[in-house]
């Protein structure tokens, strides 16, 4: 599946001049952890999310002389040399001086496993999607991706059968039994070739919402064992 698939096209987003009120509400009033930042074209130019927000409190006791002590992840972060961007962020006022920029994006085509790895290299949970010109068209968050991953198991059958057995494969449904547990798909029956029931087990393995296969096929002809060269001789 692609982002287009699951991702929500009612974005909720500001412009960079945003007040820090202003933001907070829309973050609590839409029950999102972060918000695309757009300028006057609708292209995106940053994210403001809520570790953005808390910063503030985070850095009371360094900005402002409250007895306050920040996390040792915000502590780490300090000492790391980030003191430059760090303090930017906590005295800002509006989105243009909270967002993380440039965003870290996606497109409608791209692949659910790599907004998934996207999401993990840089710590988000949500992506804005962009159009080729850098427009906002949705958002996908991380409560979409996992969506993919939770299917029932009557349509992780049916796209076995469907989808790899007969469009993939060509091969007979009837000729095998497939069941899904949880996720966990077995396949038995028996097909034409050897080769045939390992891409039958490796196709359903990649499919969306399948956690295991466990492979208990048969074939009829081993084609994977080289046929020998006999030479004639005078």
């Amino acid at each position: 599946m692609t982002v287009k698939d699951v991702m929500t096209t009612e974005v909720a987003a500001v412009r960079a001049n945003a007040p820090f009120h202003t933001i907070a509400a829309l973050l609590i009033d839409r029950g999102v952890s972060g918000v695309p930042v757009v300028d006057a074209a609708q292209r995106v130019v940053g994210v403001v999310s809520e570790a953005d927000l808390v910063r503030k409190e985070e850095f009371k006791e360094r900005y402002y002389g409250e007895a306050y002590r920040p996390p040792l992840r915000t502590r780490l972060r300090h000492r790391l040399g980030e003191d430059g961007d760090v303090e930017r962020r906590a005295a800002g006022d509006t989105a243009e001086e909270l967002m993380t920029s440039p965003a870290v994006v996606t497109t409608p085509d791209s692949s659910i496993v790599l907004v998934a790895r996207m999401m993990d290299r840089h710590g988000v949970k949500r992506l804005p999607v962009v159009a080729s010109d850098g427009t906002l068209v949705g958002i996908v968050s991380r409560r979409d991706v996992i969506r993919v991953f939770v299917r029932s198991d009557a349509e992780i059958e049916r796209r076995v059968r469907d989808d790899v057995i007969v469009r993939n494969l060509w091969a007979d449904p009837e000729a095998v039994r497939i069941t899904s547990r949880e996720g966990i798909v077995t396949i038995s029956g028996e097909l034409e070739t050897r080769s045939q029931a390992a891409a039958a087990v490796r196709v359903t393995r990649n499919l969306d919402g399948v956690v295991d296969v466990v492979d208990e096929l048969s074939w009829r002809a081993d084609d994977t064992v080289p046929v020998p060269v006999v030479w004639g001789g005078a």
